[in-house]
């Protein structure tokens, strides 16, 4: 009889015990009744009917997924190796758990092909140098299409965009090559400059005869502190126009 009671009391105990569920606070249980949803609940202190009902819990953190390293060719046929971090929580737990079976798998295999595709339609140069505009391409091409899972895409960064040598070389000499195009387009524009100063002064000196003959005694001064046994004296053009009239007189 003392056992029959304690197996009385005891049973029901447990199936009690068994009903409380505890919630975390960045948790949710999704409840069904006789395999339909029900409602979702938490957190805290739940009960869930054992047989009768059945809980899925889902965790609403943010999670990170790393995408593994990626072969793709850019739409200037370069072949490259990219990975890439996505970050996504669930939003909403019942479309999470009913409408796909396993949300974190589709996840990563979306953000897969999805990574492929959108970069397959880049050049190397936007890959390596509009990685801002990628990742949002990227981020809202994945949250539009994990919007029907209850899925919530926050962000998406692309780790390393890998190279193979023979085309890093490639590069290394393309931009060497701009540089020296750049270094050739200065020199040139300092040449035009410096041409277009010239022009100036001449113009100057053309209208200001004094101007001119301050220019030859400078440069007498500068050939007289030169140590050099050879000297070369600027002949002056106002004396070479004087020459025939000094010949005609004799």
């Amino acid at each position: 009889m003392l056992i029959g009671a304690t197996i009385a009391i005891l049973v029901p105990l447990l199936v009690i015990l068994s009903a409380l569920k505890i919630i975390r606070e960045y948790e949710r249980a999704v409840v069904f009744v006789l395999g339909r949803f029900y409602r979702i609940k938490g957190p805290g202190l739940i009960i869930v009917i054992p047989v009768i009902q059945q809980m899925v819990r889902v965790d609403l953190r943010t999670r990170v997924l790393d995408v593994p390293t990626q072969d793709v060719i850019s739409r200037d046929n370069v072949s490259v190796k990219v990975n890439a971090v996505i970050y996504y929580r669930v939003i909403d737990p019942e479309r999470a758990v009913i409408r796909v079976e396993n949300f974190e798998a589709a996840t990563s295999q979306l953000a897969q092909t999805t990574l492929r595709s959108v970069l397959g339609q880049h050049e190397l140069d936007e890959m390596l140098s509009e990685r801002d505009k990628l990742n949002a391409d990227i981020r809202r091409i994945l949250d539009e299409q994990t919007d029907a899972w209850g899925i919530k895409v926050s962000n998406v960064e692309l780790k390393h965009v890998d190279l193979d040598e023979s085309m890093i070389r490639a590069i290394a000499k393309q931009a060497e090559a701009e540089r020296i195009r750049r270094a050739k387009i200065i020199s040139a524009e300092g040449e035009y400059q410096a041409a277009e100063r010239m022009l100036d002064a001449a113009r100057i000196m053309a209208q200001r005869p004094e101007a001119m003959q301050l220019r030859y005694l400078v440069a007498l001064q500068e050939i007289a502190n030169e140590r050099s046994q050879t000297i070369v004296f600027p002949f002056p053009i106002e004396l070479s126009k004087l020459m025939p009239d000094l010949g005609g007189e004799q």
